[in-house]
C-alpha cells in the first residue's frame, strides 16, 4: 500500500469515475485501474464497486476512506511543515466568528511578512465540528475555543468576551455593562451557531440561571447576521466582542454582561507547531488585542460543555 495508491483511490471517489479521475491525475485509465487493484489486494478486498455509470464505495471502501484521507492530508502537512515559513501553503481552520472577527487583520499582516506562503481558510459553524475536522487532518492548525481532552498541541492565544449587542438608540446604549436580569423583557435574535451548555442552548441556560426565559424574535444562520439584525432593531443578540467592533457607533452599541461572559481562545493542532504553522501561531498571539490568556480555563461560555462542567 502506497501513498500514491491512496491518492488515486480518493480521486476516483471524488470524481465518481475512473475516466475523470485519470484525467485529473494525468495518468492513463489502465494505469489507474492497476494501482486501485493493487491497493485492493493490499487491504484484502474490494474498495470500489464498478457500476454501469460510475463507481461507488463498498462497505470496506467506506471504512477505509477516512484513514486514507488522514494519511494523504498528514503527508501534505509534513511537506508544508518542511517548507518552513517562506514557501508552500498553510491550511488554517477556525470557527466562523473568529474567521470573520479576528483573522482578516492577521492574514493581512501575514501576507506582508510571508508573501510566499499561500493561506487556505476552512470555516466551521461550531467548535465541535472544528475539532472533528482538524482531528481528521483537514488543516494544519485551528483557531478556536480551547478544546477538551485534545491529544495534540494546544497553545493559548487570549480570551474573547461575549457581549450583548443593542441598537444605537437603545435605552442602555450609553452604558458599558448590564445585568442579564435587566434584559428579561427583550426579544432576542438567536443564532444557529449558539453553543450548547448542560444540554441547552447557551442563552436559554444563562437566562434560566437568571430566572427568566428569553423571548426569541428570530433565528439566523450566522452570528454576523444576528449582529446586523440587532443593529436594525429586530432584537438584541450576543456575539464575541471582536466580531462587532466595526459595527459599533451609529449602528449599534455593545454591553458587557455583569458578571462577564468570557472564554479562552487557542491555536491547536494534531502535532507540535513547526515551520509556517508555528510562525502563524506566534503572529496571532502578538496580534491579539482582545484580552490576555487566562491563568486557567474560563468556563463561562463554552461549546457543548459536559454535564459536570462548572459554568459561572
Amino acid at each position: 500500500m502506497s501513498l500514491r495508491q491512496m491518492e488515486y483511490f480518493l480521486t476516483v471517489v471524488e470524481e465518481a469515475s475512473f475516466t475523470r479521475a485519470a484525467e485529473a491525475l494525468h495518468v492513463t485509465q489502465p494505469a489507474l485501474s492497476h494501482q486501485i487493484k493493487a491497493l485492493e489486494k493490499s487491504v484484502g478486498g474490494p474498495l470500489l464497486e464498478r457500476m454501469p455509470r460510475g463507481v461507488r464505495l463498498t462497505p470496506m471502501g467506506r471504512a477505509f476512506r477516512p484513514h486514507a484521507e488522514l494519511a494523504v492530508r498528514s503527508a501534505a502537512q509534513a511537506r508544508r511543515a518542511a517548507a518552513g515559513a517562506e514557501g508552500g501553503e498553510l491550511h488554517i481552520a477556525a470557527v466562523h466568528s473568529v474567521a470573520v472577527g479576528v483573522l482578516p487583520d492577521v492574514f493581512a499582516r501575514w501576507r506582508a511578512l510571508h508573501p510566499g506562503v499561500l493561506l487556505h481558510l476552512h470555516e466551521y459553524a461550531t467548535s465541535q465540528v472544528l475539532e472533528e475536522q482538524v482531528e481528521r487532518g483537514a488543516a494544519d492548525l485551528a483557531v478556536g475555543p480551547a478544546p477538551t481532552d485534545w491529544p495534540g498541541s494546544v497553545v493559548p492565544v487570549g480570551e474573547e468576551e461575549i457581549v450583548v449587542v443593542v441598537p444605537f438608540d437603545d435605552r442602555f446604549a450609553g452604558r458599558t455593562t448590564v445585568r442579564l436580569t435587566e434584559l428579561s423583557d427583550r426579544p432576542w435574535v438567536r443564532c444557529a451557531m449558539e453553543p450548547v451548555v448542560h444540554g441547552q442552548r447557551f442563552l436559554d441556560w444563562a437566562c434560566g440561571q437568571a430566572g427568566f426565559r428569553p423571548r426569541t424574535a428570530e433565528f439566523t444562520e450566522h452570528t454576523s447576521t444576528a449582529v446586523r439584525m440587532a443593529a436594525a432593531g429586530v432584537g438584541i443578540c450576543t456575539a464575541p466582542s471582536h466580531l462587532v467592533r466595526d459595527a459599533v457607533g451609529e449602528d449599534c452599541a455593545v454591553l458587557s454582561v455583569d458578571p462577564a461572559w468570557k472564554r479562552p481562545l487557542t491555536v491547536f493542532s494534531r502535532v507540535p507547531l513547526t515551520g509556517a504553522a508555528e510562525a502563524f501561531g506566534d503572529l496571532l498571539r502578538r496580534s491579539w488585542s482582545y484580552g490576555t490568556a487566562p491563568a486557567s480555563p474560563v468556563r463561562a461560555y463554552v461549546d457543548c460543555a459536559p454535564p459536570s462542567a462548572v459554568v459561572g
